[in-house]
């Protein structure tokens, strides 16, 4: 849409602000007085900030102009990282060096592992090593960190599935029996085949492990255990949605709780490294 490409968020919300309703204007308050917290909010805590309902926040992006809310928050994470880069490049900002980008880094670590409770991270690693086979699922640029926790898993002995196609892990969750578990990705917590996924899991009384960055979301909503891999106030690296870092540090850290020597040699869990090994160097 040309409204899109030839002007920013900011300035799209003013030119429309007559034209919405009085319940979308509270959106557009707070998007124009706090665009910074908006664009790290996911559609609920967006509509919470607002004190309106999560239809009301799509209604008000679909009033001035976009497809929905995510088109409206990569809009305006494109307007923030423009505004971001020129006052780098003029004030040699904080990420301006690789020590100090992997400091920032080092530090957003630091709070996820503050913020993640010990007895919580411990019951997801008691459920997965207990479980009969373990379900993950997450779609777009998260589906290789499913992939990667799955393989990780089965090295260690547990039995998973890990397609990256909606398609594949559904079929895999309705057929699930007693004592499987889901395992979901999602940065945002708002992925649909995900939710619709874990939807299904909780019709089949499926216990389920959610790693997501937004505690108020449907994937949030729906886990039985929540790891969160939000660091809290965001720097200039955190603030790239893009980046799964986090999300990464989340999964080695239930993977290292998981990691049970006993069920490895139990299982010959490590046979086909043992296999490939020769072709190692």
């Amino acid at each position: 849409m040309g409204i899109i490409q030839s002007k920013s968020v900011i300035e799209t919300i003013k030119d429309n602000y007559d034209q919405i309703f009085s319940s979308e204007k509270k959106i557009a308050d707070f998007i124009l007085a706090s665009p910074e917290l908006a664009v790290n909010a996911n559609v609920s805590e967006l509509a919470n900030y607002s004190n309106v309902s999560d239809a009301t926040v799509i209604r008000f992006c679909k009033h001035i102009g976009y497809q929905g809310y995510y088109q409206l928050r990569i809009n305006l994470s494109r307007d923030l990282g423009r505004k971001q880069s020129r006052f780098i490049e003029s004030t040699n900002g904080e990420a301006d060096t690789v020590d100090n980008l992997f400091k920032m880094i080092a530090a957003d670590m630091m709070r996820i592992g503050q913020n993640i409770d010990q007895s919580t991270m411990v019951n997801c690693a008691n459920l997965i090593k207990k479980c009969n086979h373990a379900h993950i699922i997450a779609v777009g640029n998260t589906s290789p960190f499913a992939q990667y926790m799955g393989f990780r898993l089965g090295r260690l002995g547990i039995k998973c599935s890990y397609g990256i196609v909606a398609e594949y892990f559904m079929n895999h969750i309705n057929l699930a029996e007693k004592g499987d578990i889901v395992i979901a990705i999602s940065q945002s917590g708002c992925s649909k085949q995900v939710v619709q996924a874990m939807e299904l899991a909780k019709e089949k009384s499926l216990k389920q492990i959610a790693i997501t960055a937004y505690k108020y979301s449907p994937v949030s909503s729906l886990a039985d255990y929540l790891l969160l891999s939000d660091v809290g106030e965001r720097t200039v690296y955190s603030s790239k949605n893009y980046s799964h870092l986090y999300e990464a540090a989340v999964i080695d850290a239930l993977l290292y709780f998981v990691t049970n020597e006993e069920t490895i040699n139990a299982n010959d869990a490590d046979k086909p490294e043992i296999i490939f090994s020769e072709y190692k160097l």
